[in-house]
């Protein structure tokens, strides 16, 4: 065994290579980061779970930051550059750990269900924070932003968690394969590095069309699910 690959001496391409995936963003740039930030986590005798945390803490803070700036940030108190920059790079970071913890619990051997369950657990309260911040922010823009909008923004962002889930097992599909560029840029608008950055830059330089960001989001997950019914309903009626 190589001191490279020896427990404790594994390089950020050991852990590279074990990532779990995601859209070209991901890959790119958190997996990478990901990779680096295992690294140092296992040289401190961190482990995984400490990285889910630190995901989840800087996440949350990310969202608070923002929601608790967005009345002063609509009234030009607070600058929504600075505010929007810097949940930018707390939700990166955050979701760079988030890409770290599995990769450092593959390849230290520390991989468990109930890591498994606290990373899925942190996903969701995050993905609640996320959506509820985009909202708060739009109503202090836009106070006549209708309920309805926000219950929808809501309820179509979580498809991309049950779809996560739904790549699980022997059901794991996708509705379009290949792994070209151009595909896989078409599917930055459902890879969530991507979709982090969007917000945060619309955050810092064009908050005010953060309602228009909602609807937009809502007709790009909306769409998703029907076109994923209508493939799954054909796959299951096929079949019958």
């Amino acid at each position: 065994m190589t001191t490279a690959t020896r427990p404790g001496r594994h390089t950020a391409a050991d852990f590279l290579a074990r990532n779990r995936g995601g859209g070209l963003f991901t890959e790119t740039i958190n997996q990478r980061i990901g990779a680096h930030l295992s690294v140092a986590a296992e040289r401190l005798g961190a482990p995984p779970s400490v990285l889910t945390l630190a995901n989840f803490v800087l996440g949350l803070a990310a969202a608070a930051l923002v929601m608790l700036s967005a009345p002063a940030m609509a009234d030009g108190r607070v600058s929504a550059l600075l505010v929007g920059l810097a949940a930018f790079v707390l939700w990166q970071l955050a979701y760079s750990l988030d890409c770290a913890d599995g990769q450092l619990a593959r390849v230290t051997g520390q991989a468990s269900p109930a890591g498994a369950r606290l990373d899925i657990l942190c996903d969701v309260a995050l993905q609640i924070a996320l959506v509820t911040t985009v909202a708060r922010v739009a109503y202090a823009y836009h106070p006549g932003t209708p309920i309805w909008l926000a219950a929808v923004f809501a309820g179509t962002w979580m498809v991309n968690l049950v779809t996560s889930a739904l790549q699980q097992g022997a059901s794991a599909g996708s509705l379009v394969a290949s792994r070209s560029v151009v595909v896989r840029v078409i599917k930055l608008v459902r890879d969530y590095g991507a979709v982090v950055t969007v917000i945060g830059l619309t955050l810092a330089l064009i908050p005010a069309w953060t309602v228009w960001l909602m609807a937009a989001f809502v007709l790009i997950n909306g769409g998703f699910l029907l076109v994923s019914i209508v493939a799954a309903a054909r796959a299951s009626l096929s079949r019958s």
